[in-house]
């Protein structure tokens, strides 16, 4: 039927599978006489078994999706993968979504080929409306693309930072609508950024006829981001969503779904793709879903919000211990961040070397963004840069409860980080100490 299993395979039945798809393969038939150029040859045979034997990848030089003549077992893995995640897109919660398929890039190039597909129905359009967030590949995705980026700062709301709506209006008007390509949006990002507003941007994108593409970069596993899709498509204007395969279902890095609402704007997307491709993300998610089933993929997901949770309030308890505060940051529901004012007034390095302790102690993917921060990316300056903001109001650390953590990983993670902020408290105490003997001793020769 194309969909998802409810209930995972085990892996000596994904392998017969596999081999079974393998052997539709012309590169594996008996007596096969091969005199092209791109026969399916492999000299290892340890990469051939890596690759189950599936050596001659998916598509034609002219469609990604297109079937191969001479690799039915290839092309049937390519159709049956888009096939099963289109089921579990709709399972996450977007509903109405028409068409998608996997592509053999991260989420940064593959934004550059939607913008690259919208190029040709707008061949004036040089602009592309961007709300600000920190992060360089969507941003050189669209430098990359050939485009060049509107910024629009984010505006501060509590803790939060949101999409400025008027700015982006604003923009729209003064740039004239037959000269934007897109507005380029975000669901997934770092607290305090917050999703953007994609019900408002998707209005105002149907109200100016311009197209608008989401990076949904790890939005899958999150109900709430992938409810915004779904709503921001019903009430307005939606053409492409990105998401990334290794953040949503824990596959090795190197694919991205490309999915919509119209399946002949996708069908386009894919034939901009040049040659054929790399089957090896298509079949890492495809054995990740047959392994898993719906009701695996489901409990990992409801295991993460609960994780959000958890980590939400041992956060914040430690955060209360230490002076410091959680973040307000209700519209994100995967990431956190954690203020670091009073380390950051105590010494400016500290913010950063706190960074650092965590990594040397196994700490991954907690981010230290201090105050203030200029980075250069392809000739634009961003000021405050990872804060999303040029003056964000402090210093904090971040940190998210992503698909496939465990209470385990928390627990380390929170001790860890209370052991580096007594070392901080612990110092500056010294420091104050040594700082008020020194001062007595002043006053006494004077």
């Amino acid at each position: 039927k194309g969909k998802c299993p409810e209930d995972g395979w085990d892996e000596s039945t994904i392998e017969l599978f596999l081999h079974e798809l393998a052997i539709m393969d012309s590169n594996n038939f008996l007596g096969n006489c091969g005199v092209g150029e791109r026969e399916g040859r492999v000299v290892s045979g340890l990469v051939a078994r890596r690759h189950y034997r599936l050596i001659h990848g998916i598509g034609r030089s002219g469609d990604i999706s297109a079937v191969q003549p001479k690799a039915a077992g290839s092309s049937l893995l390519n159709k049956l993968t888009n096939s099963v995640v289109l089921d579990v897109i709709k399972l996450a919660g977007v509903r109405t979504v028409a068409s998608c398929f996997v592509v053999p890039m991260a989420t940064g190039m593959s934004l550059t080929l939607c913008f690259l597909t919208l190029r040709h129905k707008r061949p004036k359009a040089k602009y592309i409306i961007w709300p600000r967030i920190d992060q360089k590949s969507c941003f050189k995705s669209m430098i990359t693309a050939g485009f060049e980026p509107v910024v629009i700062e984010n505006v501060l709301e509590g803790d939060e930072l949101r999409t400025d709506l008027e700015a982006v209006e604003g923009k729209i008007k003064a740039l004239g609508a037959e000269n934007i390509l897109c507005v380029h949006s975000t669901t997934s990002c770092f607290a305090p950024r917050v999703p953007d507003r994609l019900e408002e941007l998707a209005v105002i994108c149907a109200n100016y006829d311009i197209p608008h593409i989401v990076n949904n970069a790890y939005g899958v596993q999150s109900s709430k981001c992938m409810h915004l899709i779904q709503q921001g498509a019903r009430v307005g204007r939606i053409d492409a969503f990105v998401q990334s395969l290794d953040k949503n279902f824990m596959v090795p890095v190197g694919g991205a779904i490309i999915a919509g609402f119209n399946e002949p704007f996708i069908q386009e997307i894919s034939k901009m793709y040049p040659g054929r491709a790399s089957a090896s993300p298509s079949l890492d998610v495809l054995i990740t879903l047959l392994s898993l089933g719906t009701s695996g993929y489901k409990k990992l997901l409801k295991e993460r919000k609960e994780m959000f949770l958890y980590l939400s309030s041992e956060l914040k308890k430690l955060a209360d211990n230490h002076n410091e505060r959680l973040l307000d940051t209700p519209h994100n529901p995967i990431s956190l961040a954690m203020s670091l004012k009073n380390l950051d007034e105590t010494n400016d390095a500290a913010v950063t070397q706190l960074g650092s302790m965590l990594f040397t102690r196994q700490v991954s993917g907690a981010r230290v963004v201090p105050c203030g921060a200029v980075q250069t990316v392809n000739n634009y300056t961003f000021k405050g840069f990872m804060s999303h903001a040029n003056d964000y109001p402090c210093a904090y650390l971040n940190a998210a409860s992503a698909i496939g953590i465990k209470k385990q990983d928390v627990d380390v993670f929170l001790k860890r980080l209370d052991k580096c902020l007594k070392t901080f408290r612990k110092e500056a105490k010294q420091e104050k100490s040594i700082n008020d003997t020194n001062a007595a001793t002043e006053q006494l020769e004077d």
